[in-house]
């Protein structure tokens, strides 16, 4: 898969929040992506990216975009071109396309595996996953999720709020956009009658289960260019329940202030759901 990226334009694109339906490009009716996730969705699973108008841009734009896009994409290769002039050998039957290969592309994936990618160094890109098991306080979680995080251009994981702990939530940031929403429950919040069967399903589920929260776990991969992992990870920090928050218990989690929007066809965890923590 080629995509071509705009080099005069990408790194405006990059920090818009526009909707594609404000600029006209979108399917239609239903169609809420911005401008910043068709980005995405284009980069992170292609084989050739072919970086247009870079005679446009200065030397340090130019090592800015290969520092985002190789973050992105770490196993795409990377075509300068003025004019959209580029030897077709570079881009026809490069016999670079692996189905299997392009779902496991993006570079969160690749952290989140723990497939450091150390060539993307030589951009000042960096990366790291933060990890945790105790829950996030509600309330500080969500102002540290709308503020601004120096020198991150990609993010994304799950988490889990005390607040409602049946939960798993899916994170997603890219550029100045920001996701938040529901990816399902729990293992510890499921009752095992809804539990896989097979026993490799059951191994790779357990493998998950650690201490007093079982599965639940926050896990956010990183990307960004020259940021500060010690300060990003002490902010995350500074959002996880306190010892005396702990000390409340899980009724207690349930009354703490909760600024996040409902997410999807949530409900309340069964009384079996509840055992399970």
């Amino acid at each position: 898969m080629v995509t071509v990226v705009d080099a005069y334009n990408f790194l405006k694109d990059y920090s818009s929040r526009d909707q594609l339906a404000a600029r006209g490009e979108s399917m239609g009716e239903g169609d809420e992506r911005t401008v910043v996730d068709l980005l995405i969705e284009q980069i992170e699973f292609c084989d050739v990216i072919v970086l247009n108008k870079t005679d446009l841009v200065n030397a340090d734009e130019i090592r800015q975009l290969h520092s985002i896009l190789g973050g992105l994409s770490p196993r795409a290769r990377i075509e300068h071109s003025s004019f959209g002039q580029v030897p077709l050998g570079k881009i026809m039957e490069t016999g670079l396309f692996n189905f299997e290969e392009a779902q496991q592309a993006p570079g969160w994936l690749k952290e989140l595996r723990g497939e450091h990618v150390p060539e993307s160094e030589e951009y000042g890109i960096r990366s790291f996953v933060y990890r945790a098991r105790r829950p996030f306080n509600p309330q500080r979680l969500w102002h540290w999720l709308h503020s601004n995080w120096p020198g991150v251009v990609r993010s994304k994981g799950y988490f889990w709020i005390a607040s409602r702990p049946a939960y798993c939530v899916n994170w997603s940031q890219a550029g100045a956009v920001t996701r938040h929403e529901l990816a399902g429950y729990w293992w510890a919040a499921t009752p095992k009658s809804y539990w896989p069967q097979d026993s490799e399903s059951l191994a790779h589920i357990n493998s998950r289960f650690s201490g007093e929260f079982g599965d639940r776990q926050q896990e956010i991969v990183i990307i960004g260019i020259n940021m500060d992992k010690s300060a990003l990870s002490a902010a995350f920090d500074q959002c996880l329940l306190t010892d005396s928050e702990m000390a409340m218990g899980m009724p207690g989690w349930r009354a703490l202030p909760d600024p996040f929007p409902a997410w999807g066809a949530e409900r309340e965890a069964t009384p079996e759901a509840e055992t399970a923590w």
